[in-house]
């Protein structure tokens, strides 16, 4: 009993010695419970209900009731529990390896993600979820109530849950549209102008397409050259998500200006025209990539650097990093898809009115290329290398007329299908309209331009 009473006492001492020592074991097991529970909670972004709450972010309200106000606060209670649980929305993007089975598995049994996706395989095959492509699932308590996946950059795939069947279908993603004046004098190229202007370089690559026609952005461009645009800034959930439609553009090379209006008849196959109603597309680009340099042009005499005897060299060499994409220069058939020991690798188009391109010294070719194959203009065929009898990587491109080579430098494409003659009543009042506001920017820009010269060191000012 002695022994009893004697273990009893030293339990109770030890006890009392680390009491603060449990005490603060037991709060860090608490921190890092509640720690980690929070990482979890958060690991997808949660958009919380709109409904209004008796508690404000950030503070806290304690208040104590009397009996008459616990009896009235009663039946709210009970009604709050019945109420219908809140909507949430979880927002994510797919990662490597993700499947609809990853992404949904939870909300629905193996059998139920079967039929998912084959009633989706019309609309938009499962199998083609892309890594990095933003989704988002809006749930009631555990309740599944819909699926958003972003298929590219205006379009989404929806899949609802209505009873025990899915509603599924793809729609345009819902953007607010604000159309914005950009413009810019060009001191070096067109990428480092827009850049500087807080663009994307989307908005260069964009005017580079719809000129592409008309201005070779690597031998033409001059310092000096200027631009203004008229564009659409798509916005989702107040963010900038990139650019919508570009509206009209001029672009000043070499102090000759060019103008671009983007005009749709209703078909849903909208182009550019300049102010009199003619298609800016032309039958033919004025190159074939986006190239550093002409490292050897056009003549019927040159020293061939490796064979090291004068040949004619009746193509345009344009140098470009191996790997460099080609685009087919006109709509075409693949007539050849070759190599051998002097072109390397080798494509040769037929087009139109007589017009033959062939692509040489290629790394390979775009998947899919074969004879026979039709290609659209600008659709990349090939990519850059320096295979065959070639000294650095470049693209040997050549073009002949009725079996006869010309210089593709010295082409005159005509122009592809005018407006439609009953659109131009139509189109002349849009580019009245847009023209004014091209012309109200482009006043801004060489007001400014101008301001800046004449306070720059060695300008002149009115001291």
């Amino acid at each position: 009993m002695n022994s009893d009473n004697k273990y009893h006492s030293m339990r109770q001492r030890y006890i009392g010695q680390h009491t603060p020592l449990i005490i603060l074991m037991a709060s860090v097991v608490a921190v890092i419970f509640f720690a980690f529970g929070y990482t979890v909670g958060s690991s997808r972004c949660q958009k919380q209900p709109s409904a209004n709450t008796s508690e404000s972010a950030g503070a806290s309200i304690t208040k104590t009731a009397t009996p008459t106000e616990e009896q009235n606060q009663q039946p709210a209670q009970n009604n709050a529990d019945t109420a219908k649980p809140q909507l949430k929305t979880y927002c994510e993007q797919v990662h490597n390896g993700d499947t609809i089975t990853a992404l949904l598995g939870s909300y629905f049994s193996p059998a139920q993600i079967l039929a998912i996706a084959r009633q989706s395989e019309k609309v938009f095959p499962l199998s083609r979820l892309c890594a990095g492509h933003q989704y988002r699932i809006e749930v009631e308590g555990d309740n599944f109530v819909s699926f958003y996946y972003d298929i590219d950059k205006n379009e989404q795939l929806i899949i609802r849950q209505v009873d025990d069947k899915f509603d599924i279908r793809r729609e345009p993603i819902p953007y607010e549209i604000k159309v914005e004046s950009i413009g810019g004098v060009i001191n070096s190229n067109l990428f480092a102008t827009v850049g500087s202007l807080g663009e994307s370089s989307e908005l260069a690559q964009r005017l580079m397409d719809i000129f592409a026609w008309d201005i070779d952005f690597i031998r033409d461009i001059r310092q000096g050259d200027y631009f203004v645009v008229l564009v659409e800034k798509r916005y989702r959930d107040g963010n900038l998500a990139g650019y919508g439609k570009l509206l009209a553009a001029e672009f000043n090379n070499a102090g000759r200006s060019y103008f671009a209006y983007y005009f749709d008849d209703g078909s849903g196959h909208g182009g550019y025209y300049d102010e009199n109603g003619k298609s800016l597309r032309k039958a033919f680009l004025k190159a074939p990539l986006k190239y550093t340099r002409i490292s050897s042009g056009f003549t019927r005499r040159r020293f061939h650097p490796v064979l090291n005897k004068w040949k004619p060299h009746l193509a345009i060499d344009y140098a470009a990093p191996t790997g460099t994409p080609v685009h087919a220069v006109a709509d075409g058939v693949i007539i050849q898809k070759s190599r051998d020991r002097y072109n390397g690798n080798k494509l040769r188009l037929r087009h139109s009115n007589g017009y033959e391109t062939t692509y040489i010294h290629l790394s390979r070719f775009a998947r899919g290329m074969r004879k026979g194959k039709r290609v659209r203009q600008g659709e990349t065929i090939a990519y850059v290398g320096m295979t065959g009898l070639a000294t650095g990587p470049h693209l040997d491109f050549r073009v002949f007329k009725n079996g006869r080579a010309i210089n593709p430098l010295k082409m005159h494409a005509t122009a592809a299908k005018p407006l439609a003659r009953k659109n131009r009543k139509v189109f002349a009042q849009l580019v009245q309209k847009l023209k004014a506001q091209l012309a109200a920017k482009k006043a801004q820009l060489l007001t400014t331009t101008s301001s800046a010269k004449s306070t720059a060191p060695g300008g002149n000012t009115n001291d």
